[in-house]
């Protein structure tokens, strides 16, 4: 039923499209019943997440942030808010005092107010993506590809994160789920809690990669973090775990040469230079050809392809692990290098939670490691931002005393020769223990296993 109230102030910038003649999706009832709770009982403001662009009118979009406003100074009335509108000039455009009278009369309980804010939410996105159409409608006629599928993929990133809203779980049914976790690998259900490592000195510590974590696995040039990586991604694989591996340093091509070296015992040149027998080669191929690994090799890429591609894979080949090679090759809009590290770290994490699966980011190290007697890498040395040590669920560090020229060392009070040896420090476990272990890294043929071979 319309009001003597519903005049102006129902106005907004875009109320019909063009041609179409088509009213842009909203709430208003929903909206009214909305503003007039949180006038009447204001804890309710807390119980729901609206900003005030959400709201279709440019009236209720003002008299929400008054709202918003005054709750942060501790205080939502009628009162408040009609002083804090008049005190800024926007009480007239708002309907005066007389509308925000009508909005308390309509508001009876505040039982309703979620779903009033849900009406609210969903009328906002059908107008964002309708408003979304529009726009990539209009640069695909004007721009180059590369800028319309880069526009398309963050304004869906944008709105696919205002719809995925986590609900808080009572710390019974968390506990629920952990025992039954727990349950499956103390009935030999499963081995281990998350994606195996493949490496069993690692794995009894960890218990697998979780998932939700970020593992940064970080070094110097020339330490083995690529063949590390590849053997991180082949081994979960062999034991049945699809992985996605996004290489943004080498060609998928590349890739495929080491694992080819790495089973069929010929080094990356005698494959490249065709020193072979190939029938033999053929048939070690397989070993790897039939692996669940997807190769990604697009160059500078960034988060928001990053994540559309991690959803497809783990939609279409149900990807358990994502291997990233390496976090400073990706992209990212920011004012500098440090600031555009940083949002690539949180990105990472933030993908890792949302698809509950494990994510590793190779990452570099800066100069400060060489100069130390021991060339073993801390936390410190993690290059261009320190909020990758804090993003991080996991950090590990790789070096190769021996390209130091260091010929033995101590390693669980043994004296060890450090040929072919790769070390492992992990020097951040936000769920664990620390721990230094040695595999084993055969360079020519691109191979780390836990004993000399």
């Amino acid at each position: 039923m319309k009001t003597k109230y519903e005049f102006n102030h129902k106005e907004t910038a875009i109320t019909l499209f063009p041609k179409n003649g088509k009213k842009l999706p909203q709430a208003e009832e929903a909206e009214e019943l909305v503003l007039g709770t949180c006038l009447v009982y204001p804890d309710s403001i807390h119980e729901i997440e609206l900003k005030p662009d959400m709201f279709f009118s440019d009236a209720h979009q003002k008299i929400f942030a008054a709202i918003q406003e005054r709750a942060n100074k501790g205080i939502v009335d009628l009162i408040t808010v009609t002083d804090y509108l008049r005190q800024r000039d926007q009480l007239d455009s708002v309907g005066g005092p007389s509308y925000l009278t009508y909005l308390t009369s309509r508001v009876f309980s505040d039982q309703m107010i979620n779903t009033y804010a849900l009406l609210v939410k969903q009328a906002y996105l059908q107008r964002e993506y309708v408003r979304f159409g529009f726009e990539l409608a209009n640069i695909a006629y004007t721009e180059d590809l590369l800028d319309i599928t880069e526009f398309a993929e963050s304004s869906l990133f944008k709105l696919s994160d205002i719809t995925q809203v986590k609900e808080p779980r009572q710390i019974g049914q968390v506990i629920d789920s952990l025992l039954k976790d727990v349950e499956s690998i103390y009935n030999k259900e499963k081995i281990l809690g998350g994606v195996p490592s493949g490496f069993n000195s690692i794995d009894r510590i960890t218990g697998g990669w979780n998932p939700g974590n970020m593992i940064i696995i970080a070094g110097r040039p020339s330490m083995g973090k690529t063949a590390l990586a590849l053997t991180l991604a082949s081994n979960p694989a062999f034991r049945g775990y699809p992985v996605c591996f996004f290489s943004l340093e080498m060609s998928d091509l590349e890739l495929a040469t080491r694992y080819l070296s790495g089973v069929s015992g010929y080094t990356n040149v005698e494959i490249r230079n065709a020193r072979i027998d190939f029938e033999r080669l053929c048939i070690k191929s397989d070993e790897i050809a039939t692996l669940p690994i997807y190769v990604d090799d697009t160059q500078a890429l960034s988060l928001f392809e990053l994540r559309s591609k991690v959803k497809k894979m783990i939609l279409r080949h149900s990807v358990k692990l994502v291997v990233i090679d390496y976090l400073q090759l990706m992209s990212a809009e920011a004012g500098n290098r440090e600031q555009e590290v940083s949002i690539i770290s949180r990105g990472l994490k933030a993908i890792a939670k949302e698809f509950n699966i494990p994510v590793i980011a190779l990452s570099q190290l800066n100069r400060g490691v060489e100069d130390r007697a021991d060339k073993r890498p801390r936390l410190a040395d993690l290059r261009e931002s320190g909020s990758i040590e804090q993003d991080a669920d996991i950090v590990c560090f790789i070096s190769r005393p021996a390209y130091y020229k260091i010929s033995s060392i101590q390693l669980d009070g043994k004296d060890i020769s450090t040929n072919g040896l790769m070390l492992i420090d992990c020097a951040k476990d936000r769920n664990g223990a620390l721990f230094t272990i040695g595999l084993y890294h055969n360079d020519s043929l691109t191979l780390i296993n836990e004993n000399m071979e």
